[in-house]
């Protein structure tokens, strides 16, 4: 069993479009990591890259679903007008 720095609810993480990943201050100076994709799968640990420590991420999976769906149909409509 893994043992978490903290718990940290998705909102009070920042989104990086361009990387789609978030993002939330660790101690040692970097920041925690988590990506969207991540997100998708169900993963709730966010790590940081320069230190051991992690923290769980709180957030409602079904919003993530939610979004994985909207991408999936975008790229159909995409694909069916080009």
């Amino acid at each position: 069993m893994a043992s978490f720095y903290d718990e940290i609810e998705i909102e009070d993480f920042e989104f990086d479009e361009e990387t789609q990943t978030y993002h939330y201050p660790c101690p040692c100076g970097d920041r925690f990591e988590i990506t969207m994709d991540d997100l998708i799968d169900g993963e709730e640990i966010a790590r940081c890259p320069s230190c051991s420590l992690m923290v769980r991420v709180i957030y409602d999976p079904d919003d993530f679903q939610e979004k994985e769906q909207t991408t999936i149909i975008n790229l159909e409509k995409k694909a069916i007008a080009i």
